[in-house]
């Protein structure tokens, strides 16, 4: 049995990135994104590069329904999934009270929910097969609140603490479990100069590959970046009010309004 690495968010960013140094390696993949008409040509694409058998299918991991689905295509399908990249996310930037109910429902919708249901649902068929791996994707921001941020700093504080619990768990079942807490991306889409000035931001590619090589050693929490290393452990020298107060001076400065 053919066995497979599924890659949610795969589409663009980290998650196309992920799903492409993965394919170097020569791992088979499904990948898992909204759009079926970016995710087509990048499985063809892929495919003709490396050798290696893609497929997708298009879910809107935020529609309840339509992830039941496709968990339940999954399980009366034959092929093996042994490792799940969780890349799929939604940010949100600026004051909590602006910002639109469902597009924040959305967001804990796809960056908790479902996160936690593919987990579960895949982390069963795991413990079956004897073994596998799972890696979640966080943020930086996951470290702190985050002011004008919110939502999305603590949906990423909640999938840091849980991938960490789930690692202890699962560990006599033979899963792995890791958290990738990568610092700002650079990203077509989210073109932030001010960060990206100086090279803050390492490429999606970079993160990628610090990814992969961080995994092959079942590294629990992956923060590529030695400045990013360092940020992720200021919150233990500050009081809660000034950790607050920075993070959210940092995001009014940095995020697009």
């Amino acid at each position: 049995m053919s066995r497979y690495a599924m890659v949610t968010g795969a589409s663009s960013g980290l998650g196309l990135a992920l799903a492409e140094a993965l394919a170097r390696r020569g791992r088979n993949l499904i990948l898992v994104a909204r759009q079926r008409d970016e995710l087509e040509p990048i499985a063809v694409e892929l495919t003709q590069r490396f050798g290696v058998e893609v497929l997708f299918r298009a879910c809107d991991l935020g529609e309840p329904l339509r992830l039941s689905g496709f968990l339940l295509e999954l399980e009366e399908g034959e092929r093996q999934i042994d490792l799940l990249v969780n890349c799929a996310g939604i940010r949100s930037y600026g004051h909590f009270l602006a910002q639109e109910w469902a597009d924040e429902q959305d967001l804990i919708e796809v960056n908790i929910l479902a996160l936690t249901r593919l987990c579960h649902a895949l982390g069963n068929a795991m413990a079956v097969q004897g073994g596998g791996q799972i890696l979640n994707i966080a943020s930086l921001a996951a470290f702190a609140p985050g002011p004008w941020m919110s939502s999305y700093a603590a949906s990423k504080a909640y999938v840091l603490h849980f991938s960490e619990g789930l690692r202890e768990e699962l560990k006599r079942t033979g899963i792995k479990v890791s958290v990738l807490c990568p610092g700002p991306v650079r990203s077509a889409k989210r073109n932030i100069p001010r960060l990206q000035k100086g090279n803050r931001c390492l490429s999606p590619e970079e993160v990628a590959l610090y990814t992969v090589r961080a995994l092959d050693k079942n590294r629990a929490v992956i923060i590529p970046g030695r400045r990013n290393r360092w940020l992720a452990l200021s919150p233990r020298w500050l009081s809660r009010w000034m950790a607050r107060k920075l993070a959210g001076a940092i995001n009014q400065a940095y995020c697009p309004r």
